[in-house]
């Protein structure tokens, strides 16, 4: 599969989602969508940045903006998760890693010396019309959520 790139047509979806929902991409057309990938619930690092998603929530609602959250944790484990951190959008369960696979975040990592599949932290913007906008790969935990706000916000809708 090629990597994904700036200006090409985000992958198509539908995922179960916390709130006992699906999510299909396709129903965000016309809305800017921040689709962030992380490896796991309730680990340091992904709290971090879920919950700085969370705490930025309403200024990137006010933006225009739909923030969805990806892993492959399951659904019960994700509602637990996000009633914890009392987040106010959706985290989605991608079991199989099939939309990982697609967005190209699923992949060889070093864990303790032991080579592991798992997701890369990732985030990807996408645009109102449905093409990514804006692509993050590797980021830190720590401020990435900031980021993410600040290349919302300078884009024009």
């Amino acid at each position: 599969m090629t990597e994904l790139a700036v200006g090409v047509m985000a992958p198509g979806f539908k995922l179960p989602a916390t709130g006992d929902a699906v999510v299909d991409l396709s129903d965000c057309g016309g809305r800017k969508v921040v689709l962030f990938f992380y490896s796991k619930d309730n680990t340091s690092g992904c709290t971090a940045e879920v919950r700085e998603f969370g705490e930025l929530y309403p200024e990137f609602a006010a933006s225009g903006a739909i923030v969805l959250g990806v892993s492959r944790d399951s659904v019960q484990t994700h509602e637990k998760f996000s009633a914890k951190l009392q987040l106010p959008f959706q985290l989605l369960s991608d079991g199989d890693s099939s939309v990982s696979k697609l967005y190209g975040v699923f992949k060889e990592k070093n864990m303790y010396g032991k080579k592991v599949m798992g997701i890369e932290r990732s985030t990807f913007i996408i645009d109102p019309d449905g093409r990514i906008g804006q692509i993050f790969r590797k980021v830190k935990a720590a401020g990435h959520a900031k980021i993410v706000l600040a290349a919302i916000r300078s884009q024009s809708v």
